[in-house]
């Protein structure tokens, strides 16, 4: 328990808590409006941005805002314009951004290190800023979905209803689309661009096995997010590997588990015996 003492642990815990809970809670969006895929899509837009602000000299973290917000401003328009579902526009985006992120790392001078340190993240040596930055993206999700809880329920199971009842759907929309990406960029330093999609899709998804209720997702996610970020950070300190990658195992743990018991599971066995 001495390292507990250190403040780089300490930090490391706080990190993990408002990541955890700011990628959970946004992940309950994309789990319930089946948006799965755009967790990865905007974290290689953000890691994308990043290093092209890097190649130019400037902070990585104002270029991966940049890319993800034009990634999600981008998503939105397509998919409502197109004739064709939301994972086709997200797929081109996952694309196009694979591959400017491959090429500003080729364009990088000298050792990648910056650059596969965004591409696995290290929630150690996350600085006071990175953890103000995720507190206020933390405050600002859970407050937006405490104060609009209702219209949001209502935009989540069904769009189009919504928004003929009067709700504006296609701003709450976007605005979880804005919210991604920002929750995105602010956790890419801590978790990664590789691995945050699982931080972001793993807990969301095993509090969908254990509830009905959207309100008790939102809880169960965040504890999970949590769970998964600090057991996987004493699991990296007890075996010395990284830290990302174990946080992200430890999400899937509890994803296995939660399926394992999942209500829904034994209601559906019961339904086709």
């Amino acid at each position: 328990m001495s390292i507990l003492s250190y403040r780089f642990m300490q930090d490391a815990l706080l990190a993990g808590l408002l990541a955890g809970a700011a990628c959970s809670l946004m992940g309950v969006f994309v789990v319930t409006m089946h948006l799965s895929f755009i967790g990865v899509s905007l974290a290689h837009a953000a890691f994308a941005g990043a290093l092209f602000a890097a190649w130019l000299g400037f902070a990585p973290l104002g270029g991966a805002i940049l890319f993800s917000l034009t990634g999600a401003a981008v998503i939105g328009p397509l998919a409502d314009r197109g004739e064709f579902n939301l994972d086709t526009p997200i797929g081109i985006l996952f694309s196009v951004t694979m591959g400017l992120a491959f090429l500003f790392m080729g364009l990088l001078p000298g050792p990648k290190t910056q650059a596969l340190e965004l591409l696995w993240g290290s929630i150690l040596t996350v600085t006071g800023s990175d953890i103000r930055l995720l507190a206020v993206i933390a405050a600002v999700i859970t407050g937006l979905a405490a104060l609009f809880f209702k219209e949001i329920q209502a935009v989540v199971f069904h769009r189009e209803m919504a928004r003929a009842v009067g709700i504006p759907a296609d701003f709450i929309f976007y605005s979880i689309l804005f919210l991604t990406g920002v929750t995105v960029t602010a956790s890419l330093r801590s978790i990664g661009g590789l691995l945050i999609f699982n931080l972001i899709l793993n807990p969301a998804a095993a509090a969908y096995q254990l509830t009905y209720s959207l309100k008790k997702m939102f809880f169960l996610a965040a504890f999970f997010g949590v769970i998964s970020c600090w057991a996987g950070l004493g699991i990296s300190y007890l075996l010395d590997v990284p830290s990302g990658a174990t946080i992200v195992l430890a999400s899937a743990v509890i994803f296995i588990l939660a399926t394992i018991f999942s209500p829904k599971r034994k209601v559906k066995q019961w339904q086709e015996g």
